[in-house]
C-alpha cells in the first residue's frame, strides 16, 4: 500500500557523470527558476491578462524581451518543447511547399522520433539533398524550384561525421535561401547562450553565433545547454516569427505558466555570465573545478571507508550535446569483495532516493560532477549499506 501511494515520478540522485541526463530529467533547474515555479503555482498569474490595462495579454510574450535582449533576435516564441517548435516553424513557413535539407542532417533524435517524420507532420514535402557524408552549396541550388519555401539547416548535435565530409554552413545556407527569396531555418537543438569554449567545450555553435550565420529563424530545446526546462524556443526575424506565432500548431503546443516562470527566472540569470554559470547547475556542472570533483571524490571515500579508491574518469555531457567531448573527472569506484557490480548498483538504485550510478569495466563507478555537494554525505552512506548488504 505504502508503494502504491507514492508519487510515480520522484527525485533520484545522478551519479552517473552525465550532466544532461535524458533518462533523468535533463537538465536540473536553478534556484531561481524553482523559486519562480514556486511562487507562480500557488495562485493566480497575470499568464494572459495585461494588468495596466485590465484586458486579455498574451502569454507568448512574458518571456520575448529577454530572449531578444540575450540573443540579439528580433523576435521569439517560446512552445513546449523542440520537437513541437520545429513542427511549428515547418507548418507556418513551408506547409505545402519543398523544405530542402541535406541527407547528411535527416537526424533521429530520443525515442525513435525523426526530421523527416516532423516534416510529413508539418505539411511540408521534404527533398533531400547531397550524401550521407558530403553535401555542397550546389546541391541546394540544384534541388530549388518554384515551390521551394524553405532551406533547413540541421545542426548534428547527437553524433559526428568525420572522415571524408563536407557541409554547407547556416551562413551559405542563408545565402542561399536570400538568393532564392526563400526563409532559412536552423535546427540548433541543445541551445547554447554561454560559450563553453574556454572549459574545453568546443563545437556547439552558440544561439548568438547562429543568428549571426544571417538565417531567418533559429530553433532550440530550454532544457539541455540552456539548463532551463522542458521548452522549445524560436528565435529569428519579425517575419519568420510572427508566421509562427499565429500558426494553429503554436496553439496546439504552447507553454504553461510553470513553464514561462522558470525560463523566464533562467534567462535573468544570463545578463550575467558569471551569475548564469555559477547559478545554473548545468553550468557549473560541466565547468566545475577538477581539483574540486577529486576532493569530492575523496570526500565520498572518507564517508564510504574500505572496498572503494579514488581514480581517475570521466564525465560526459549527455542531452544531444556536444558529441564525444569528455571532460575530466574523478570517480569514486567500488571494489566489494564477493558482490557483483550489478548487485551492488541494484542496491543503489533501491534507495530512497535512489541512487544512480554507472557500470565500467566491472566496477561502479560514481562520478562526482553529477552529485549536488549536499547530496554527498546521502550518497556515502547509502554506499557504505550497500555493500555492507
Amino acid at each position: 500500500m505504502h508503494r502504491l501511494a507514492a508519487p510515480s515520478l520522484a527525485p533520484v540522485i545522478n551519479a552517473t557523470g552525465v550532466v544532461l541526463h535524458t533518462n533523468l530529467g535533463r537538465a536540473p533547474l536553478a534556484r531561481a527558476a524553482r523559486q519562480a515555479i514556486e511562487r507562480i503555482a500557488a495562485g493566480y498569474a497575470n499568464l494572459e491578462y495585461d494588468v495596466s490595462a485590465g484586458t486579455r495579454g498574451s502569454r507568448q510574450a512574458l518571456c520575448r524581451d529577454l530572449l531578444v535582449e540575450l540573443t540579439g533576435a528580433e523576435d521569439a516564441l517560446v512552445v513546449n518543447n523542440a520537437a513541437g517548435a520545429l513542427l511549428v516553424a515547418l507548418s507556418a513557413l513551408a506547409r505545402d511547399g519543398e523544405a530542402i535539407v541535406s541527407r547528411g542532417e535527416l537526424v533521429e533524435i530520443g525515442g525513435a522520433f525523426r526530421v523527416p517524420d516532423i516534416m510529413a507532420r508539418s505539411g511540408a514535402k521534404l527533398v533531400e539533398v547531397g550524401t550521407t557524408n558530403r553535401t555542397h552549396g550546389r546541391d541546394y541550388k540544384a534541388a530549388i524550384t518554384p515551390n521551394t519555401r524553405l532551406l533547413l539547416k540541421v545542426h548534428r548535435s547527437n553524433f559526428q561525421v568525420t572522415g571524408f565530409t563536407a557541409e554547407v554552413t547556416a551562413g551559405e545556407v542563408a545565402a542561399l535561401a536570400r538568393e532564392a527569396r526563400v526563409t532559412s531555418l536552423y535546427d540548433l537543438g541543445s541551445g547554447l547562450l554561454l560559450d563553453l569554449e574556454p572549459w574545453g567545450l568546443r563545437g556547439e555553435p552558440t544561439i548568438t553565433e547562429a543568428l549571426a550565420s544571417g538565417v531567418d529563424a533559429v530553433v532550440f530545446s530550454g532544457d539541455k545547454l540552456l539548463g532551463g526546462p522542458q521548452a522549445g524556443i524560436l528565435v529569428g526575424s519579425r517575419t519568420a516569427i510572427e508566421a509562427c506565432r499565429t500558426d494553429p500548431i503554436a496553439r496546439a503546443v504552447r507553454s504553461d505558466k510553470l513553464t514561462l516562470a522558470a525560463l523566464e527566472a533562467t534567462l535573468a540569470l544570463y545578463r550575467d555570465p558569471e551569475t548564469s554559470r555559477r547559478e545554473i547547475p548545468v553550468l557549473r556542472m560541466l565547468t566545475a573545478d577538477v581539483a574540486q570533483l577529486r576532493r569530492d571524490a575523496e570526500a565520498l571515500q572518507k564517508g564510504v571507508g574500505e572496498d572503494c579508491d579514488v581514480i581517475e574518469g570521466e564525465s560526459e555531457v549527455g542531452g544531444g550535446s556536444f558529441p564525444g567531448a569528455k571532460l575530466k573527472t574523478w570517480l569514486l569506484r567500488l571494489k566489494p569483495t564477493g558482490l557483483a557490480p550489478t548487485a551492488v548498483a541494484e542496491r543503489l538504485r533501491a534507495g530512497n532516493p535512489p541512487i544512480v550510478p554507472r557500470i565500467a569495466d566491472d566496477h561502479v563507478l560514481l562520478d562526482p560532477r553529477t552529485i549536488f555537494p549536499d547530496q554527498l554525505d546521502t550518497v556515502a552512506r547509502a554506499v557504505r549499506a550497500a555493500l555492507d548488504g
